[in-house]
């Protein structure tokens, strides 16, 4: 058994590790609790996190940023919902938050020229056969299989449909060609190491433009709406939340970007989830029994990095039977406090899912990796 435990064994891949240095005290004193965030003070406050969100990530000259409800989820159907139907659509799958866009596209909104280029987890499709004059929709990170895009240069300048990026667990650790995107998401939970519940909604000018020029025909509950009167509700890009946000996640938000701020900004963040994966990257490629489920190293995501079982022995057990003795190992290592909630996605292959983001430290996955050989070999002495 190691004898050195990570300091902060907390790995999840969302809701996901405080940044370091992280205090409950800190955050409260920045919170405006017990007040109406329509208040100055607390509309004040949205809207610092809005300008230095976009600040921070790059976001050009003429793009709306705003804060919306139900995390990630809301604010990518948000734009489902109010913006496809337009123009043909492909919808780009590798994993199970992928898939669920897609499944709302074809049985929810049932769009009539819509088709879903799909791959494997551990994968990527074909992104060549994405068409020009169709919008686009897939995520930049798959945060379930541990395989992102690797740039950008696959959507064409000259498109004439949208792009829509749930970019929910690469923001901060990846970067976005902005040029290519015109309709970007994410929650605070991931590599910000936030509050979860509410999500951040990022609109091009062109993607304002459908908005305000096409009507679905379609009824939108009232958390899903982006304009009235044919024109944008701006009211979402200045602070002026569409329901009641927790100030309390609010402050903390603040808290994460005022410690992005310090260590240097997105450069810095991109750095610190680099120097995560590069560290759990060596011990894998250097293990006898683990390898990262995503075989070209160009598509590895340096956040959800997820990680397959290939020992002849456990590789020979049916999906049950793996998934079982992951579990096996994930419980080891929860009993002594080496590492939280590692177990690869319910829907996904066998395996283990290990976050890198920037708020862990490199030296916590250092520390975590003899406890993966430790944890594997006591499971497998069990079995």
């Amino acid at each position: 058994m190691p004898t050195r435990k990570p300091a902060r064994p907390e790995f999840s891949s969302g809701p996901c590790p405080k940044r370091p240095g992280w205090s409950a005290e800190t955050v409260a004193a920045k919170a405006w609790l017990g007040r109406s965030h329509r208040a100055a003070g607390p509309k004040a406050q949205l809207k610092e996190a809005i300008d230095r969100i976009g600040a921070l990530l790059g976001v050009p000259k003429g793009y709306r940023v705003g804060i919306v409800p139900a995390s990630d989820t809301g604010a990518f159907e948000m734009a489902m919902w109010s913006m496809l139907g337009a123009r043909p659509v492909d919808m780009l799958v590798w994993e199970s938050f992928g898939a669920g866009w897609a499944s709302d596209a074809m049985k929810q909104l049932k769009l009539d020229d819509c088709r879903v280029i799909e791959a494997g987890y551990g994968e990527l499709p074909d992104l060549s056969q994405v068409r020009a004059d169709a919008d686009v929709c897939f995520t930049q990170n798959g945060t379930t299989s541990g395989a992102r895009i690797p740039d950008f240069d696959w959507i064409a300048a000259d498109r004439e449909g949208l792009t829509f990026v749930d970019a929910t667990s690469a923001v901060f650790a990846q970067d976005v060609d902005w040029a290519k995107v015109d309709v970007l998401t994410f929650s605070w939970q991931k590599v910000m190491g936030g509050e979860g519940a509410h999500g951040v909604l990022i609109l091009s000018p062109r993607a304002v433009e459908r908005l305000e020029s096409f009507d679905a025909g379609r009824p939108l509950p009232k958390i899903f709406r982006l304009t009235k009167g044919g024109k944008l509700i701006e009211g979402i890009f200045e602070g002026a939340t569409i329901n009641t946000p927790s100030m309390l996640a609010v402050a903390d938000c603040i808290d994460a970007l005022d410690w992005i701020d310090e260590i240097g900004g997105m450069p810095a963040t991109r750095a610190r989830a680099d120097a995560n994966f590069a560290a759990l990257q060596a011990w894998v490629d250097a293990s006898d029994w683990a390898r990262n489920l995503v075989a070209d190293p160009a598509a590895r995501s340096n956040t959800s990095v997820c990680l397959k079982i290939v020992d002849p022995d456990i590789a020979a057990l049916d999906d049950a039977g793996q998934k079982a003795f992951t579990k096996a190992m994930v419980k080891l290592l929860e009993r002594h406090e080496a590492a939280f909630d590692i177990n690869g996605y319910r829907d996904a292959p066998a395996g283990l899912r290990i976050w890198c983001g920037a708020t862990v430290d490199a030296a916590d996955v250092e520390a975590l990796t003899p406890w993966l050989d430790w944890a594997f070999a006591e499971a497998k002495a069990a079995l």
